[in-house]
């Protein structure tokens, strides 16, 4: 089982209208909503990808039940054959710049379990507005409800418990008020006492807290890393974060794919070409497959593969947060894989 946690879950709001003109009336055209935030976004990729997954965090008021209803509604896309088997793919490929051979395993999807933990206050809302004539998305997030001491309480009981199950965690986002900035860092500390791979996905002061205390992966974007080190340069800032706790260090570089510092070696991924569309969740799809890969013993080549077609397939995708599964399977043996020699002790 794969858990991941999202203290500050959303119901996520889309509209789409013709033309985004500031200061204007606009109709829209079209709409949709969804259990959000990054962990449910990560959760529901896993779904898809046939890995059985509990997501936990918070939830409350008028927009937690309906995100919760949602939750329980979900349908994680069919795959081209719903009868094949949870299996890691076939075989491993070298690590060159040559396309890889490896094809995907399709498996059938299944249900996430909700393990979320109740809370007094209303979970917050994130409207994304998308300009059709364009393709550029609008994003207005709410900051969420203030989280208690004894309900932050109650969600550690539940993680230390969860934890008992799991093969992988992935630990997602913001923080909601109320909850301490060192969250995070707490939370990595009981994953590692429970011997638990955690990869971290956060910003600002809660990654540089959370970085401390050691987590098998952090996943920041290209921002997210200059902020945590002060260096644009990729190689020099993903090497510091390393430098700086994390066992390894897997940066998104956007249309450039990503970059992968590790205690095995250092690897950089890239699509087969950039490509239009719209980036939200692509993040989240890539700490699919990255934990995805992880857990079914990859090696980290094949899982930078993974995590890049996804994300690839995300932007693609007609709605947003979900990747288009035929162009995964497609990507997938395109992505470029370079290693890099290790630095000069």
């Amino acid at each position: 089982m794969i858990l991941t946690v999202t203290l500050n879950t959303a119901l996520d709001l889309t509209y789409g209208v013709p033309e985004l003109v500031p200061h204007a009336s606009h109709r829209v055209s079209e709409m949709s909503e969804r259990p959000g935030g990054k962990g449910l976004n990560v959760a529901r990729v896993l779904s898809a990808l046939g890995h059985r997954t509990v997501v936990t965090g918070f939830a409350g008021g008028a927009t937690g039940a309906v995100l919760r209803e949602l939750l329980a509604d979900l349908s994680p896309q069919e795959p081209a054959d719903p009868g094949g088997t949870d299996a890691p793919e076939p075989g491993t490929a070298p690590a060159t710049t040559a396309p890889a051979t490896t094809a995907p395993v399709t498996t059938a999807p299944v249900p996430v379990t909700d393990a979320l933990v109740t809370v007094a206050g209303n979970t917050r809302r994130t409207i994304a507005v998308v300009d059709r004539a364009t393709g550029d998305t609008t994003q207005l997030n709410e900051p969420g409800p203030l989280v208690t001491a004894d309900e932050w309480a109650a969600l550690l009981g539940r993680y230390e418990e969860l934890l008992a199950g799991a093969d992988a965690v992935a630990l997602c986002g913001s923080l909601p008020p109320g909850i301490h900035v060192g969250a995070y860092a707490e939370l990595v500390r009981s994953a590692r006492t429970a011997g638990v791979p955690v990869l971290l996905d956060t910003s600002g002061e809660p990654l540089r807290r959370g970085i401390a205390a050691r987590p098998d992966l952090i996943k920041p974007n290209a921002d997210e890393l200059a902020q945590l080190t002060g260096s644009r340069e990729p190689m020099r800032a993903t090497r510091d974060a390393r430098r700086r706790g994390a066992h390894g260090v897997i940066a998104s570089l956007g249309p450039d794919g990503m970059l992968a510092v590790t205690p095995d070696g250092i690897w950089q991924a890239a699509p087969p070409a950039r490509v239009p569309g719209n980036p939200t969740g692509a993040g989240d799809s890539a700490v699919a497959g990255l934990l995805s890969g992880l857990v079914e013993g990859l090696s980290w080549p094949d899982r930078l593969r993974r995590a890049v077609a996804l994300s690839t397939a995300t932007v693609l995708s007609p709605t947003a947060g979900d990747f288009d599964r035929a162009a995964y399977e497609e990507l997938l043996p395109r992505v470029g894989i370079e290693e890099h020699a290790p630095a000069a002790r």
